[in-house]
């Protein structure tokens, strides 16, 4: 079941996250248009996979077509997203930052800021919602199950936009999982690689102790 508003999900990243996302996003009803940095021509074989409601544009046009837009590509590329079509959308940010692929950024060495307030910088008129970041992407397709059930997994969300995170919750919700609510952006940190809830399978209420658990670097 498809939420109100939203019928395409554009995806800039096409890679582990995002075909997974495409995958349960087309198994809840929507459409998708993926993109990456190579071109629309290197996603034939994926496209041709995911069917008739899939299809393949570049990071312009899939900001362009999508009612919610997830970004899930390198670090070092977040300066690279289209802003003009985003304005005012619900932006997912995937990312987690690893020095030895991304490089040393100060300010996330320093944790003076998540990596998803980075990509609100960058959209400042965007809505940026931190999501997927804590599964393993072939997870994202198997490890949902419907609402009410015992153990359900939970996914954590952060944001500064109560609507926005609303809007996620439901579509976790349609893919299989519930939510905990990390709180505003800033706390995105809770979740971000070494942390007690990045990766485990965990229900709600124990996804919650691990973000409370969780520790800054510098504390580790």
């Amino acid at each position: 079941m498809t939420i109100d508003g939203i019928s395409t999900i554009g995806l800039i990243g096409a890679g582990h996250i995002g075909s997974q996302v495409a995958r349960a996003a087309i198994a809840s009803g929507y459409d998708v248009v993926l993109s990456n940095s190579r071109g629309p021509e290197t996603l034939v074989d994926l496209v041709a996979e995911l069917g008739p409601r899939a299809r393949a544009a570049t990071a312009q046009q899939a900001a362009e077509a999508g009612d919610l837009v997830v970004v899930t590509i390198p670090l070092t590329a977040i300066d690279q997203v289209p802003v003009e079509p985003l304005v005012g959308k619900i932006v997912i940010d995937t990312n987690n930052y690893y020095p030895q692929r991304d490089g040393q950024i100060a300010a996330l060495d320093e944790e003076r800021t998540t990596t998803a307030e980075l990509l609100q910088d960058h959209l400042p008129q965007s809505r940026v919602v931190k999501g997927f970041n804590h599964i393993y992407s072939a997870q994202i397709t198997t490890d949902g199950t419907p609402a009410g059930t015992p153990g359900r997994r939970a996914l954590v969300i952060a944001g500064d936009d109560p609507a926005a995170k609303a809007t996620v919750t439901e579509l976790l919700d349609g893919f299989g999982f519930d939510t905990v609510d990390a709180g505003p952006l800033a706390e995105g940190w809770r979740i971000q690689r070494d942390t007690p809830g990045y990766g485990p399978q965990l229900d709600a209420g124990q996804l919650t102790e691990a973000l409370a658990q969780a520790k800054r670097y510098r504390d580790m």
